[in-house]
C-alpha cells in the first residue's frame, strides 16, 4: 500500500505516495482485504488543483475520515481532497485520480493537528477530513476511537498485542526496469497482521507505537500512510500509519497513537465544528 510524503530525515514517512515523483508506502506481505474493512478508503490530495499524492484513511462516521497529518498537509498546502471507496481502486469504477467518477467523494473541509507543522513529523501526525456527502455503512463497520491512554496497557510480543494494518500502499518494493519509479504496487486495499515491538520507550516516546514488518506478519509501506492499525481483529483504531525506518519498508512500521487527550480533542473538535 502506498504511503509516504516529503520530509525524509533519519526516518522515512510510511504514508503519502507522491503521484508524480517522490516517496510512497503500502501493506507488504499481507493479503487482499476485499470487503472486510469497507471503512478504509484511499485519499488523493491535490496541490494547486492537481493530484499530488495519495494516502489511506478510515471512515469513523459517514462524513468523517481519520488520516495522518502529513497527508492533509500544512495549512494552505492542500487545495483539494477526494476519497475512493472501492477495495480495488486499480480496476475500479472511478476516474482515478480525478473526481467525477463513481465511488468517489469530494472533501468539504480538512485539517491537520495544529501542533503538527512545527513539530517533528512523527509528532501530532494526525489529520481529519469532512466529506461533502455521507458514505453509509453498517454502523459496526466504521472505525472506532480508542479510550484515553488505553494503549499504555499493551505489552510487546507476538502473542500479547497483535494488530490489523489496512491500507492502499505498496505491496512490495522492486527495482523498476525503466528507471522512472523506485516503487511498484497496485492500488488495492490490503491487510497485514503486525505485532507490537515497542511502546512508551525512548525511541517511540509516548506518541507512537513500533510494529513488526516482515514476511511472517506483513507490515506497511508507502501509500499506507494515514491508514488504520486496528487493535487485534476489532474496529478500534490504535493509531494511523505514520513512518518507517528505511526506504525498503522492512523491519518495523511506525504508528502515531490516537489515544492521547490532545489527539482525541482535535478529532472530536473537528467533528463538532465542521
Amino acid at each position: 500500500m502506498d504511503m509516504t510524503k516529503h520530509k525524509m530525515l533519519s526516518l522515512s514517512l510510511a504514508g503519502a505516495a507522491l503521484l508524480v515523483s517522490g516517496y510512497t508506502t503500502a501493506v507488504t506481505d499481507g493479503e487482499l482485504d476485499g470487503d472486510e474493512h469497507p471503512a478504509v478508503v484511499l485519499l488523493i490530495m491535490e496541490v494547486n488543483g492537481a493530484p499530488a499524492w495519495r494516502c489511506s484513511g478510515t471512515l469513523i462516521a459517514p462524513q468523517y475520515v481519520l488520516t495522518a497529518g502529513h497527508c492533509t498537509g500544512n495549512p494552505g498546502e492542500v487545495s483539494g481532497i477526494r476519497i475512493f471507496t472501492e477495495s480495488d481502486v486499480q480496476n475500479g469504477d472511478n476516474n482515478y485520480p480525478f473526481g467525477g467518477g463513481n465511488n468517489t467523494v469530494e472533501a468539504q473541509s480538512w485539517a491537520t493537528h495544529p501542533d503538527y507543522p512545527n513539530a517533528s513529523f512523527v509528532v501530532n501526525d494526525v489529520g481529519m477530513v469532512k466529506l461533502s456527502s455521507a458514505v453509509n455503512l453498517d454502523p459496526a463497520q466504521y472505525g472506532q476511537l480508542p479510550t484515553l491512554n488505553s494503549l499504555d496497557l499493551l505489552k510487546p510480543g507476538r502473542k500479547s498485542s497483535s494488530f490489523t494494518a489496512v491500507g492502499y500502499g505498496l505491496q512490495r518494493i522492486t527495482p523498476d526496469p525503466t528507471g522512472n519509479a523506485p516503487y511498484s504496487g497496485l492500488k488495492v486495499r490490503m491487510q497485514a497482521k503486525p505485532w507490537l515491538l515497542q511502546v512508551n520507550t525512548g525511541f517511540t516516546g509516548s506518541f507512537s507505537l513500533l510494529l513488526s514488518n516482515n514476511a511472517a506478519t506483513g507490515g506497511t509501506c508507502f501509500g499506507d500512510s494515514g491508514g488504520p492499525n486496528f487493535i487485534g481483529n476489532s474496529r478500534v483504531i490504535a493509531g494511523v500509519t505514520s513512518f518507517g525506518l528505511n526506504g525498503a519498508c522492512g523491519g518495523t512500521g511506525g504508528v502515531f497513537r490516537v489515544d492521547r487527550q490532545n489527539v482525541l480533542d482535535f478529532i472530536n473538535d473537528f467533528m463538532a465544528n465542521n
